[in-house]
């Protein structure tokens, strides 16, 4: 189900646009749909050649079968970021799917992650698959960031 701050976004952007496209939080295929329908720049910008499924954007985003379809994401998103300030990590690659964990394999060992604010990172992927800020793990709950909350990550389809 939506969150609250999803919700209302997602029912502006169908009352604005008229999109077809369903507006979901299963994944950060369907949380970026949105920009696809306002901004409309094309898949292109969620896609980075990683190391899972990942599927070159085709350009079609008319449909809930062809707009970001699997593969064509590889972005994780952290749902519920209104909830959250400036230099929160909302947006990460190359995240292995169901996991807090990157993929060393992509980016010769460096991560991508970008933060309320406008701000974009690089960050070198532990031995572990983990990414550590400020000593800690990216996604430890203790991160000043998270306010103790673990965050809500939805990864690609």
């Amino acid at each position: 189900m939506l969150r609250q701050r999803e919700a209302s976004t997602a029912v502006d952007v169908k009352d604005s646009t008229g999109t077809p496209l369903t507006l979901g939080d299963s994944s950060s295929n369907q949380l970026f749909r949105p920009l696809l329908a306002t901004v409309g720049r094309g898949e292109i910008i969620f896609w980075a050649p990683t190391s899972r499924d990942s599927t070159k954007p085709d350009s079609i985003i008319d449909s809930d079968t062809t707009a970001l379809a699997p593969g064509e994401c590889s972005f994780s998103y952290v749902s519920g970021r209104s909830r959250y300030g400036v230099g929160t990590p909302v947006v990460m690659t190359p995240l292995i799917p169901g996991t807090t964990r990157f993929d060393p394999k992509p980016f010769g060992g460096k991560a991508v992650v970008f933060f309320v604010g406008d701000s974009i990172l690089v960050f070198l992927i532990e031995p572990d698959g983990r990414v550590l800020g400020n000593g800690r793990d990216l996604f430890d709950p203790a991160q000043p960031y998270w306010r103790g909350i673990p965050p809500d990550l939805k990864w690609p389809e």
